[in-house]
């Protein structure tokens, strides 16, 4: 395996920073037209609230743990929606989803999500 190609991104737990969100680690990779999000997140963090992006669609993911939010046209919605392990959500633009709480999975107690962004978004550039 060629670890030095610039091209291919592997696990690192060193290569997640901390967010100003308790519990909130992310790794961000960015290309020209995408941006992936690798989230790791302490099991019952809070602190994801109610939002919608107007320019950018959103695909997440749920790797390792789960996810208990709200997604909808309606921000006034209380449904819930709760996603396991290999479930996914798609937030287009416009979408609200968001005051989530994250369900830590048995061997690290935390939950793993990957957020994929078209287009990146400026604010996670740095991080």
């Amino acid at each position: 395996m060629n670890l030095a190609n610039q091209y291919c991104y592997f696990y690192d737990d060193r290569e997640f920073a901390a967010t100003d969100r308790e519990g909130f680690r992310r790794r961000v990779i960015t290309g020209d037209g995408l941006q992936l999000c690798f989230w790791r997140i302490a099991g019952g963090a809070t602190g994801s609230f109610l939002h919608r992006h107007e320019d950018h669609e959103q695909l997440g993911i749920v790797v390792r743990g789960g996810l208990d939010f709200r997604i909808d046209d309606d921000p006034d919605t209380t449904e819930r929606v709760v996603l396991g392990e290999g479930e996914a959500y798609l937030a287009p633009k416009g979408v609200w989803h968001g005051d989530s709480v994250f369900i830590g999975d048995d061997e690290y107690g935390e939950c793993w999500i990957l957020d994929v962004f078209s287009p990146p978004r400026d604010d996670l550039r740095a991080g």
